[in-house]
Parts: C-alpha cells; structure tokens; sequence
C-alpha cells in the first residue's frame, strides 16, 4: 500500500530532533529555527511532481495538480509555541505530504482532483501575539494596521520581523488568490485535551471551533488601611473579583462544552496593608453555540453587578477580543466519521476549544473539516505533550480516507 503512516512518525522525531532542546520544541515563527523547519520541509518534497511556493503572507504552498482544477486543500503549521511539543502543528503538516505522496503514487502524478499542502506562517502567534496570521491573510479577515506595530519581548516589530523572512505585510491582500479553485479544506490535530483519553477513544471529527468572548472586567471599590478598617466598613473590589471568578464555573456548567476562565487578576495597590481599591479580571468564555455564548455573557454581567453591589463597589466591562463560532461543513463532517470508523472502529463528535487555521478558511467560505487524534494526558503546549505511536499511525490512516471520500465528494459536488 502506497500510504505509509511509519515514515509520517519517523519525519515527525526526525523534525524534532532538528529542532527542540530540552525544554521542547522551538519552531517559533519568524526564527531562524523557524526557517530552517521550513528548509527540512522543502528537502521532503524531493522526487515529487509538485510545485511549491510562498505568497504574499508567508503561506508555504506545495500543489500536485490534478485532473480536476478543483482543489483538495490539506493544511497544518510547522510553528510551534517557545518550550512547545512535538506534535502541535507539525503533525498535520507532515500527516498532510504522506497522503499527497498516496495520492501521487496511486494515480500516477495525476490524482482525480489537485491536491495542495499548505504550511501556515504563524499559527501560533506566540512571537507577536497575532494568532492565525497567515490564514487571515488567506482568509481574507487580516487586521494590518492593527498587526504591523506588534512588537516581541526585545522590541522587534512584526513589520519588520516579517521583511527579514521576505514578506511584506503590506502585501497580504494578494493572499487571497490562494483561494482560487479552493473545494475543501482538511486539518488534522492532535486534541490538545483529555476528553478522547478519557472515552478511550484515539479519534474524533471536529464540530467546529467554539466562539470566543474576551472581557476586562474592572472592580472598583475604595482603598483603606487593611489594619484600621473593619471588615463590615469595607469596599473591596478583589473580594467582588473572587465571588465572580467562583461563579463563572457555575455558570459554563449549565452547558456540556462550555468553558469559563477568569484568567488574569490585577489588584491595586497591590500591597498586603491595603484594602484592593480596584481590581482588573480578563474572562475568557467559549462555546460552539452563539446562543449560549450570548447567555453566558449576559450572565456574567448580571452577576458581576450583583457581587459588585454585595460588596459596595461598581462595575464596568471591555471587550478585548471576540470570534464568532464556526461549524463545519455537515457532509465532511460525515465523511470524517465514516473515515474515523473504518481505521479504528468509534467514533466521536466534539468541538474544538482552541482556534485553528481551520476557522479562518471555513470563514472564507470553503467547505471545511478537522479530525482530533488523543493527546496523552490531554497535555500540550509543553515538551510533554504525545501521543501513542498507534494512534497517531492510525490519525494518519483516517485523513488519507478522508482525502480520498473528499476528493471524491468535490467531484460529485461539481
């Protein structure tokens, strides 16, 4: 069989052990580590009939035209976070060149669709705190003005961290002529959570990713002499704070897949001796459906103003940042599950909590799915994260189905 899921693993420990120390994986974007990933990729791609080129946000294109200029398009990055796993990224990447190699081995060069791998630049956003900057830009939901001032923990500007890789920010508008001929779109990760390890299950197609509400929530109440005044005469906005943060967990256990995280805390003065005069509290809410996205906002706000009254202070609420949730497509979704079955016998359906590059293509219109494969431990973000050899053997068994249902779907679909 063409399809060889051991060669995949071996790139994989290959990659990481060009580029991670012992605190993990470095492949942060922009980096000269980061571009030496992609020079390992490059090397990949030999002996293969494809074209490969960046555009105009860094994107890393490689095509295998097809007999059809209709586009299967499979995708991943190979950036990672600083002290970041093994996996994070690099395993839809690499994942994603095993299945095209299938596709050129079994039709000769001329598979019934084109197929193209993209490589994402900046997925992570870990260097300048812009996440998803190359599918944005492909996406066509680019923020340039706000993004080019970025700057990293040294002062480097974004603007100019990019210009040293050859991308020009001004440019990214004429990423969007990637999207020509674009059908479908398949992104395979690993889960990043415990729920699959906890259902014994190694793989789950992808519902969507859930929608995101990012609050600064301000307390402000008086401050006092933490020895002199006595505790019923007290305006404390850390305690309003805390009732709030303890909340927030009952309100995203009303619904299954929600999640609520007050993430950050700032009091002020800050000193042991004062009473908290103001306190500054991030939230962080997410779930799928835009409704209950909507009545956990709405509920936070009523019990921000109701702990905020108990303890004699006041309120008031700003939004950072929000995303709208996306759904994938229902007919991949079920191609995806079909593909689950017939390697590892279950299935699952879940959403996915994190953002993916997988959002900004389904915002741009293009019919889109994800599967999950089991994270050990449900850990990631740090050099501990795995999963088992087996699992991620059979990950890439069920994008291959799923490549092959796709292509053949888009050709139905046409």
């Amino acid at each position: 069989m063409p399809l060889n899921p051991q060669r995949a693993i071996d790139e994989l420990k290959e990659l990481r052990a060009l580029t991670s120390n012992e605190n993990g994986a470095q492949r942060v974007a922009w980096t000269d580590t980061w571009l030496k990933v992609r020079e390992w990729f490059a090397s990949k791609l030999n002996g293969l009939p494809v074209e490969r080129h960046y555009d105009a946000a860094g994107n890393n294109w490689v095509t295998l035209p097809g007999a059809s200029e209709k586009c299967l398009l499979i995708g991943g990055h190979l950036d990672s976070v600083p002290n970041g796993g093994w996996l994070d990224g690099s395993l839809n990447v690499v994942a994603a060149i095993e299945v095209l190699r299938r596709f050129n081995e079994e039709f000769h060069g001329k598979p019934p669709v084109t197929i193209r791998v993209v490589d994402w630049a900046d997925e992570e956003g870990a260097r300048f705190g812009r996440s998803l900057l190359g599918s944005s830009a492909f996406a066509g939901t680019h923020s340039i003005a706000a993004d080019r001032v970025r700057t990293d923990r040294d002062g480097v500007k974004l603007e100019d961290a990019l210009r040293r890789c050859g991308v020009e920010i001004d440019r990214f508008p004429e990423a969007a002529k990637e999207r020509k001929n674009a059908a479908a779109y398949l992104e395979l990760h690993i889960e990043q959570g415990p729920v699959l390890e906890r259902l014994n299950l190694p793989l789950a197609a992808v519902l969507g990713t859930k929608g995101v509400e990012r609050h600064l929530i301000t307390f402000h109440g008086q401050e006092a002499h933490s020895g002199s005044t006595p505790m019923q005469d007290r305006r404390d906005a850390l305690a309003a704070a805390a009732k709030l943060a303890l909340e927030i967990r009952n309100i995203a256990r009303k619904h299954p897949d929600a999640v609520c995280t007050i993430g950050s805390v700032k009091t002020f003065p800050g000193i042991v001796t004062a009473v908290v005069g103001r306190c500054e509290a991030t939230l962080d809410q997410r779930d799928l459906d835009p409704r209950v996205l909507a009545q956990m906002f709405r509920e936070a706000q009523e019990a921000s103003r109701r702990f905020a009254e108990e303890e004699k202070c006041t309120v008031e609420w700003s939004r950072i940042w929000n995303i709208e949730p996306i759904a994938f497509h229902p007919a991949l979704l079920d191609l995806c599950e079909q593909s689950i079955r017939e390697v590892s016998g279950a299935s699952h359906r879940m959403p996915s909590g994190p953002l993916h590059d997988a959002a900004e293509v389904s915002r741009a219109g293009i019919s889109t799915v994800m599967l999950f494969v089991q994270s050990l431990r449900g850990i990631s973000h740090n050099k501990i994260e795995d999963t088992r050899e087996d699992h991620l053997a059979l990950c890439v068994q069920a994008l291959d189905r799923l490549a092959s249902k796709t292509a053949a779907w888009i050709l139905y679909a046409s």
